[in-house]
């Protein structure tokens, strides 16, 4: 066990950020870390930002993550990624759909929507270590939008080679049992994605 993994997830209000905090906790808590998680909701009901700090260690005394000491950021949308890049240790890891959500700010047309690539370039300035996982055109196509968060998940779940039954455990305490076998099979494709990842 690596003393301490710190991870930091970042998307806009209802892509299920606080799901995706409280499943990775659950995780940790069972492949025996002591774990701490801090949650900032913002304008979430608007489609404001939201972001969850999560820690695993042998011992956590505190929530939040300082600047600099994130080792996984995952970013439900892509230009969530680049908001916390000051946050990220070097050689992090930065797991990051490549969904748009154009704010009200480009769409009045007082600001632009950077290109994917021009995302990419800022942040393979910061880390090489750079993963696109296409989890909302994924989960759309299992018929429900709500899961690409668990996808993006099962990616991380096989960068982190923990157990299938401590993620399959996590997903039966925080999601709904009319949907458990969704979440599966969304947290099994991002999973398979991870066999051969394209950075």
């Amino acid at each position: 066990m690596k003393q301490r993994i710190n991870f930091l997830l970042a998307g806009v209000g209802g892509q299920g950020v606080l799901t995706a905090s409280n499943i990775l906790s659950a995780v940790g808590l069972a492949v025996g870390y002591d774990v701490k998680k801090s949650e900032v909701h913002g304008m979430s009901q608007r489609g404001g930002n939201v972001t969850s700090h999560v820690r695993w260690g042998e011992k956590v005394y505190a929530p939040l993550i300082g600047g600099g000491e994130v080792d996984f950021l995952m970013a439900f949308e892509a230009v969530e990624s680049l908001r916390y890049l000051e946050m990220l240790r070097p050689e992090a890891t930065i797991i990051a759909d490549n969904h748009q959500i154009i704010p009200i700010t480009v769409t009045d047309g007082a600001a632009s929507y950077p290109s994917q690539e021009a995302i990419d370039s800022w942040l393979r300035q910061v880390t090489p270590h750079v993963f696109w996982v296409p989890g909302m055109a994924i989960a759309e196509k299992m018929g429900n939008a709500r899961v690409a968060n668990i996808v993006l998940l099962g990616f991380l779940a096989a960068l982190l080679r923990m157990p299938d039954d401590v993620w399959h455990n996590a997903l039966v305490r925080w999601v709904p049992k009319k949907v458990l076998a969704l979440n599966e099979e969304a947290l099994a494709a991002g999973r398979a994605l991870n066999k051969a990842p394209a950075e």
